[in-house]
Parts: structure tokens; sequence; C-alpha cells
């Protein structure tokens, strides 16, 4: 298939997902969502409601082959605000839900999304792979109590909703706590599910060196692509100890462990931070470097190089120079002639 095909796939799938959520939306509203059954918890307490939409996905796996993934979106609309939320997800979590009616050619679903904070009851229909219908959510009262217990107050069913859809779950407070982050606020646990900052990346940084870090500074580095395997690279070039405003400001300004070997290749091997930094923020490339040591300049200082693209000298305007001047013209008088108004 084409990609040019793919592309009207991809935007029939999607058109057909939208008509089905409207057509879910439209007979919810004159129904008044009758259809999800609720328990009786859940009438005293009151319900969230919304609409679902769903497409079937795949994904490779490690040993070449796929698995199936579903794209599912959540959307809410209470008359004051609006909301929608996406995730992939794996088939199995969408209980009740299965491979053949994914691909029937319509089919009637009832699948639940369960998570620690609350629990996402489906219903709808899928057609060729592309789903809609609405949704009830029902707070685990259990999970309440139980984050009241540590600490965390009442938590009412809006914020309930919030930690759901986060996956913020008990699991995850407690591998928090075994890392040394006992008192973490909702809004910061949120936060850290929403970038990935995962249990794993905090044990990954520690291993590297990077222990206790504050929220804010797991989140940045999250933010900006910091990998453990970005950290990994960058250490094994030299750059052990690094602070992570450093790590953040390598990931800014496109600082990758493939641009610190190129230059050490060129003989560039103790670059500080800060030079390097200076380098990219400039625009001096490897390739800029390798050109001037064929004119001659076998490795002009980082000072030297950082001059030259802030005065917007190229090599070609070098090789004018060369040719009016001879060889032997410094960059200095290069950049001169630049400043002065010299142009290509």
């Amino acid at each position: 298939m084409s990609k040019r095909d793919e592309g009207r796939v991809a935007r029939s799938v999607a058109a057909m997902a939208a008509v089905l959520a409207a057509a879910a939306l439209a007979a919810a509203v004159r129904s008044g969502f009758p259809t999800v059954e609720a328990s009786a918890e859940e009438a005293v307490a009151g319900s969230i409601r919304g609409v679902w939409t769903a497409e079937r996905s795949k994904w490779r796996v490690e040993n070449g082959g796929t698995a199936p993934l579903v794209e599912l979106s959540l959307r809410r609309s209470d008359g004051h605000s609006h909301w929608s939320s996406s995730e992939t997800l794996p088939l199995p979590e969408l209980r009740g839900l299965g491979a053949a009616q994914l691909d029937a050619a319509s089919a009637d679903v009832r699948f639940d999304w369960v998570r620690d904070a609350g629990s996402f009851a489906c219903q709808g229909r899928f057609e060729a792979g592309a789903g809609a219908g609405h949704y009830v959510f029902a707070v685990n009262r259990e999970y309440v109590s139980d984050m009241k217990r540590r600490g965390y107050g009442d938590i009412d069913d809006e914020t309930a909703l919030r930690l759901a859809l986060h996956d913020v779950s008990r699991a995850f407070l407690d591998e928090l706590k075994s890392l040394g982050y006992e008192r973490v606020s909702l809004d910061e646990l949120m936060t850290l599910r929403i970038h990935g900052a995962s249990p794993e990346f905090i044990r990954g940084l520690a291993a590297l060196g990077y222990r206790k870090l504050t929220i804010d500074q797991l989140t940045s580095l999250r933010i900006h692509g910091a990998s453990v395997e970005f950290v990994r690279d960058i250490q094994s070039l030299g750059y052990a100890g690094l602070p992570v405003d450093g790590l953040v400001s390598f990931r800014i300004h496109g600082v990758s462990p493939e641009y610190l070997r190129a230059f050490k290749e060129l003989g560039y091997s103790s670059l500080s931070a800060d030079q390097v930094v200076s380098m990219r923020i400039h625009g001096v490339s490897p390739d800029f470097a390798k050109e001037l040591r064929t004119l001659g300049y076998a490795k002009p200082s980082v000072d030297e190089l950082v001059s030259l693209r802030i005065h917007g000298v190229t090599t070609d305007f070098v090789k004018r120079m060369q040719g009016r001047s001879g060889r032997n013209v410094s960059l200095d008088q290069v950049v001169s002639a630049r400043i002065h108004g010299q142009s290509e």
C-alpha cells in the first residue's frame, strides 16, 4: 500500500470514528445515557459520563511480530467545560473487548477500562476497527479511603477521574516511596505520570549518579527528552557529573552524542559543556570544521569557530578571501573583513 493510500485509509478510519462518536453522543443525549448500567453506589454518589472513540492499531514488539493495541479517546462536556484524553492501550487492558469484535463489520460492545482510582464502563459499537460509544466512570471508593489514610485528604470524583486517567495507582506511590519520595502531592504525582517519569526512569538515573532529584528536575529531564540512554552516552563521552541543568541545556540546544563524537574525531577531545552549547547555539557543525581543515585551518579554537559563525563567515567566503590574499590569510583577518562589510 502506498503512503497516499495509507493516508486515505487513516482519514477514512478517523472519519468513521468521528461519525460513530457523533451518533453515540446524539443517542446518549436523547436517552439520558440509560444503557450503561451503574451500580447502586454510583447512583448514590453520582456518576461521570462521556463519550469514547477508539481505533485499532498495531505495535511492533521485540520479536518482530505485532500485538493489538487500541487508541482509546475519552471526551466529556458538562456544559461548563470540555476535555478529552487519549491513550494507546494493549487490548487486554480493555476487559471484555476482543480482537474479533474490533475487526467485525459491526459489533455491539461492552468493556471496562480499570484503573486503581476507578473504572470506565464503556458501551457502544465497533465497525471494521473503528468504534464509539459512551462511558460511565465509577470511583473506586476503597482507593479513595486508602489515599485518605495515606494523608491525601478527601478526593472528590473529579480528582479521582484525573488520577485514573493518569494511572496514579497505589503501587506507583509505593514504588516512589521505596525510592525516597515519601510525600508527593497529587498534582506532582500526575505530573510525573503525564511526562513519563517512571520508577524505572528514576532508578536508571540513580544508577548513573543522579540520586534524589526533585520532581521538577525529573519532569524537566523527561520534557526535554533526556533519557537514561542519553545520559549514559553523554557520560561515556567525558561529561560525567554534568548537573541536571546541563543535561537539559544539551537537549534544548541539540547537543547529541553524535555531535560530540564527531568533534572528538576532529581532535576536540576536551570541550567544556559551555563551549559545546555555545558551538551549537551559533551553528558550528562538524562539517563546517572539516571544510575549514581542507582549507588549511587544521584546528581552529572554539572561540574562532564561534566568531566565524557569529559574523556569518562561510567556507565559500574563506575561499574567496584566500583567492585574493593567499592561503596564509588568518581567520581573524577573515572575520575582520566580514565585520567591515566585505560581502561574499
